[in-house]
């Protein structure tokens, strides 16, 4: 199959593909939503971008919408769990774009807002609940949540999940669950963690496995500047000038992501930041405005690298390494995304040229780079365009300029 007119869907589902404008279907989607349509469990493994999510809320709006004929109006019989808020966020808001009438409404279940909303949702029968593990699990243990009615499972970015230590809460939760029900599990890589996982909840899985998924999409051009440690600021500054769309630039930690992003807000760029210490609404309204094109560029730590979906990031740029070689890969993975091209810059400087050259081991990857060393004969300093005069300083929320 190679549109989504070719599935055996009901009418009200392909009108809504058809307004979004879904016509393809991406490997993922042709080789998962099938058997899942079926009522086979699923285990997908693939790069990331790879449309991941419409393989399995496709599916899950099918298997909703007949239940809810059936008079299961006020049960819960599907649950979705993802590693972090914003994910959660993009899925709840993918399902709207294609819920129709009939379809049920879905309540969101994430942490690090007010959980008042949320039981509220879940109080007024939400036939499907997107949620993160640790949440879920606290609203479980208070007898707020019933899982006893779900009929459908997926597990969403399973291994980042496992990384963040959700085992735990996700085996709770998982203990509530009728064992009999479809479960769907999708994954960047399947390390052992997760194939323990698989082993001990799912029922013989169909396997859809496409391609590497520790290799960027071959739509990334991948490159790395070698540079003096005074330089990388300069050189940031100069890739910045030159590129016209926007670009995800990656931090190690959450201090050195808020100090560049305030730092090319003074220089003059539309910029704004997302890690782990900013409240949902700061993080909310960074990635939002990302979006909706307000922000040129988005400074982010880790937290950014799975799940967060933005059309059209021309550019990718670690400004420092990731802990580890998987997430370079996730990274780089935010451009590039459904066959569109993209850029990935590197910069390094001192050990980190060594760090670099293991992750090309570890992941099988050849990098093209570029040095830029002031020690060069003939080689000029970075020459930063003299533009501050015309350009409009834009604070940070909740940052005033004196």
């Amino acid at each position: 199959m190679n549109t989504f007119t070719e599935l055996p869907l009901s009418a009200a589902l392909q009108q809504k593909l058809a307004a979004g404008q879904f016509i393809t279907l991406t490997p993922i989607q042709s080789g998962a939503i099938t058997p899942a349509l079926e009522g086979k469990d699923v285990i997908g493994t693939a790069q990331t971008g790879t449309g991941k999510t419409l393989a399995f809320l496709i599916p899950m709006i099918e298997m909703l919408q007949r239940e809810t004929s059936r008079g299961a109006l006020h049960q819960t019989r599907a649950l979705i769990l993802l590693p972090t808020r914003e994910l959660a966020m993009q899925v709840h808001e993918q399902y709207q774009q294609l819920r129709s009438k009939g379809t049920p409404k879905a309540a969101l279940v994430i942490g690090g807002v007010s959980e008042k909303s949320q039981i509220q949702g879940l109080r007024a029968g939400a036939g499907l609940i997107i949620a993160t593990p640790g949440r879920l699990q606290d609203l479980l243990s208070r007898r707020l949540a019933d899982l006893r009615h779900v009929k459908m499972l997926v597990l969403d970015e399973a291994d980042r999940m496992l990384d963040m230590g959700f085992l735990p809460s996700i085996e709770r939760i998982l203990e509530v669950l009728p064992e009999r029900r479809q479960s769907l599990c999708f994954s960047a890589t399947l390390e052992q963690s997760v194939a323990n996982l698989v082993h001990d909840y799912m029922r013989e899985p169909v396997r859809v496995a496409l391609g590497s998924v520790l290799k960027p999409a071959e739509s990334v051009q991948l490159k790395a500047y070698e540079v003096r440690p005074g330089e990388k600021l300069d050189v940031l500054r100069e890739l910045l000038y030159e590129e016209k769309g926007q670009t995800l630039v990656f931090t190690r930690t959450k201090r050195g992501a808020q100090r560049l992003a305030q730092q090319l807000v003074r220089d003059g760029f539309k910029s704004t930041m997302i890690h782990g210490d900013r409240s949902q609404a700061q993080r909310n309204g960074a990635l939002s405005g990302f979006q909706e094109g307000c922000f040129q560029v988005l400074v982010a730590t880790d937290i950014a690298s799975r799940g967060l979906h933005v059309d059209d990031v021309a550019h990718v740029i670690n400004y420092d390494l990731p802990k580890m070689a998987e997430d370079f890969i996730h990274r780089v993975g935010r451009t590039g995304r459904a066959g569109l091209q993209g850029r990935a810059t590197t910069l390094v400087a001192g050990a980190e040229v060594l760090e670099l050259k293991s992750i090309e081991r570890k992941l099988q990857l050849r990098i093209e780079r570029t040095q830029l060393d002031a020690s060069i004969p003939g080689r000029p300093k970075p020459v930063i365009q003299n533009t501050l005069a015309s350009r409009t300083l834009t604070a940070l929320p909740g940052e005033v300029f004196v």
